[in-house]
């Protein structure tokens, strides 16, 4: 075998096996099954047609959020707003959806998710432009960004889009879903949409960015060494923006494609959406490679959507699921013990660098 072709599996691998080590034992000090609850997580998340339909559409806003915080990270930004380009991103959907509904129905979808897109896009530059010409910290501008799209869009449904006393908007009208006949035929009434498949186009195009363009190359040399990318010539300055925009586009189309696919409306809420977090540990895994996030994210909606039928089908709080997924972020944050392991059996392994640089 070639180790040095297949080094880039290993880490990964390692600290995938090591969180689901790490809930078996916790499982066992507690008093549950891990072999039961594991097999009841794979049942719920690939045991019929229903399960698989349910995981494939929860990895949509995972792949787009992910995708996001890669394209920040290759640029050497630690993007923390995905949550809040998301939530915009849901809300400019819902809302064209809901007001332009005299549109034909294919034209509907696609304003209403080109406006989402773009919304959360908007809300990213914000931050890349402070980072541009001011030198702010795109960490404390997406964080705070984070809080103000919650609040605004609390405030936007509660008094623009919802009925007096409700906290909902009215339900899209049919012919702006995401949803079709077919793919619930298909996966016995769940809720798996279109936007999933447009989710993997955006995998490849975001790979051919990344690989096959000059834009890709340029946004890939400013985050390895942003002084040696400017003494080469190149516009760091655009190149922040850029990348910080199509970060907040890739978020914000996920939340446009779950807004029209998954909720068909829009809520208050009282926190900000996990899935914006959940992508960024999707990338991480993946190490920002766009073909590894589309596993990455299989596995953790897998988790996700599984991880509900532990406590349906056993005892075993949902909990156990947490503890999984945060184990495998750990291990992975702590990659030089497993660089020790590889060296010690003479494996070739890849350098990574959480930062994206």
């Amino acid at each position: 075998m070639n180790c040095k072709k297949y080094s880039a599996l290993v880490f990964p691998l390692m600290s995938i096996v090591s969180g689901f080590v790490v809930g078996a034992i916790i499982m066992l000090v507690f008093g549950y099954d891990p072999l039961q609850n594991y097999g009841n997580l794979l049942v719920g998340s690939f045991g019929g047609a229903y399960s698989i339909g349910e995981t494939l559409r929860n990895m949509t806003p995972l792949i787009l959020t992910a995708l996001g915080f890669a394209v920040s990270s290759k640029a050497g930004f630690f993007n923390i707003g995905g949550s809040g380009q998301y939530l915009m991103g849901w809300f400019g959907a819902v809302v064209v959806a809901l007001k332009w509904s005299w549109l034909p129905g294919w034209f509907l979808i696609i304003v209403s998710i080109m406006s989402g897109a773009l919304l959360g896009g908007v809300w990213s530059a914000i931050a890349g432009l402070l980072r541009a010409y001011c030198g702010t910290s795109e960490v404390i501008t997406t964080i705070m960004l984070n809080y103000v799209a919650l609040y605004f869009v609390n405030f936007a449904v509660k008094n623009w889009l919802a009925a007096q006393g409700h906290d909902s908007s009215a339900t899209i009208t049919a012919k702006a879903s995401l949803r079709s006949p077919l793919l619930a035929s298909l996966t016995s009434n769940s809720t798996l949409h279109w936007g999933f498949i447009l989710a993997l186009l955006v995998c490849l195009i975001i790979w051919i960015y990344f690989n096959r363009t000059r834009a890709g190359f340029e946004l890939r040399s400013i985050g390895l060494n942003e002084r040696a990318a400017q003494y080469a010539g190149m516009n760091v300055r655009k190149t922040i923006i850029l990348a910080m925009l199509i970060s907040g586009i890739l978020a914000g189309l996920g939340g446009a494609l779950d807004g029209l696919g998954n909720f068909q409306n829009i809520s208050v809420s009282n926190s900000l959406p996990q899935v914006g977090y959940d992508g960024m540990a999707v990338a991480i895994l993946a190490s920002y490679n766009p073909l590894g996030i589309i596993l990455s994210s299989l596995l953790f909606s897998a988790l996700q959507i599984g991880g509900m039928s532990m406590s349906v089908y056993s005892n075993a709080p949902t909990e156990i699921v947490s503890i999984v997924t945060g184990s495998i972020i750990f291990f992975i944050a702590i990659k030089y013990a497993f660089e020790i392991i590889l060296k010690k059996y003479k494996l070739s392994y890849p350098k990574f660098n959480i930062a994206g640089k």
